[in-house]
């Protein structure tokens, strides 16, 4: 009878311990909610062959907004969803004045340690969102390899990253290789990584390399090309003071399925300074050969420069001049000058 009785509060017990564990984990779960905007207002001056185009004029836009929810279940376990839109402004034959919204991140990530972190789904790839970073102007105008085209900020795989040592981070991906808006399936994955050191307090030098068929590779098609990119960075930041260099050499990006071989090559300079933490000044300059063997003259020239403000954390709003010419070789010669405010909110 004894025993019978003891059930009964041995019972209570380890629901009570269930529970409490499952309170604790509970409470140790974190959700966090952010955003990014970026909108400009201002005047552009399109032109095709000295003919303006239907891309000048006034206008507001708004070039990305972000959304984004970061679960952390616990210390090694969390997952991101971060969803992104943009407003096509210059309708074309197959797209309208419209909003589009797509998922740029959704990924599951286990961190081992500082230098073993591991993601699943679409997440950052190794080079663009690091540069990015560094620069510090993305509102204002894409990373050259993204500019380009000859990169993405996202896309779909597995990505390990970590900083194992003060001064070394990395990230490796294993890619699809269509970006974050192209989750199909192919044969073949491609590689991205990257490698950084921090040698002194405030420089860093990087090396990147991709190689890959580009999501091309399927059962019915097997490229004659593996489109492969090599990049290098160096950067100094100290006090209000940025200044670096990003410099790309690309084989075979845009002709994976092509006989023919190409090759792209580019660079990027940039240098701003915030000489009181309310304002500062900003320039960088491009320029680029996106195909150096199939039109060999053809060439891109880029720059920008103005004045930024820091009204209040998180909130930073430029006075910018750009200037895009794409030149030389077979081809229409355009060129786009946009002068106005950029801005971008983040919280």
């Amino acid at each position: 009878m004894s025993k019978k009785i003891l059930v009964v509060p041995c019972l209570a017990i380890g629901v009570a311990s269930l529970l409490g564990a499952s309170y604790a984990r509970a409470a140790d779960e974190e959700t966090k909610v952010g955003g990014k905007l970026f909108a400009d207002l201002t005047s552009v001056d399109a032109k095709s062959n000295g003919v303006k185009t239907n891309a000048s004029g006034y206008g507001l836009d708004v070039t990305r907004f972000y959304l984004s929810l970061d679960h952390k279940f616990d210390d090694v376990w969390s997952a991101d969803i971060t969803s992104d839109a943009q407003y096509y402004n210059v309708p074309t034959a197959n797209q309208a004045n419209s909003v589009e919204v797509f998922i740029k991140k959704a990924y599951v990530q286990a961190k081992i340690s500082d230098g073993f972190i591991v993601r699943a789904g679409s997440a950052d790839t190794p080079w663009v969102p690091f540069v990015e970073g560094i620069y510090g102007y993305r509102f204002v105008e894409k990373e050259i390899l993204d500019k380009l085209g000859f990169g993405t900020s996202a896309d779909w795989g597995v990505n390990v990253n970590g900083k194992p040592a003060d001064m070394v981070n990395y990230s490796v991906s294993v890619l699809n290789g269509g970006g974050y808006r192209n989750p199909s399936r192919s044969k073949q994955m491609d590689v991205e990584g990257r490698v950084a050191f921090t040698p002194l307090k405030g420089l860093t030098l990087a090396a990147g390399l991709y190689d890959g068929k580009r999501d091309q590779k399927t059962e019915t098609v097997d490229p004659p090309n593996t489109a492969s990119r090599f990049d290098l960075l160096a950067a100094y930041s100290a006090g209000g003071l940025r200044v670096g260099g990003e410099f790309f050499s690309a084989k075979d990006w845009n002709n994976v399925t092509t006989v023919a071989d190409d090759k792209a090559d580019g660079f990027s300079l940039w240098a701003s300074f915030d000489f009181s933490p309310m304002w500062g000044v900003f320039a960088r300059a491009d320029s680029a050969k996106p195909s150096k063997d199939l039109n060999p003259d053809r060439k891109d020239k880029y720059f920008n420069a103005g004045f930024v403000s820091h009204p209040r954390k998180n909130v930073d709003i430029a006075f910018a001049y750009k200037n895009d010419k794409l030149s030389g070789g077979t081809g229409a010669e355009t060129k786009r000058g946009e002068v106005g405010v950029f801005g971008q909110v983040s919280f």
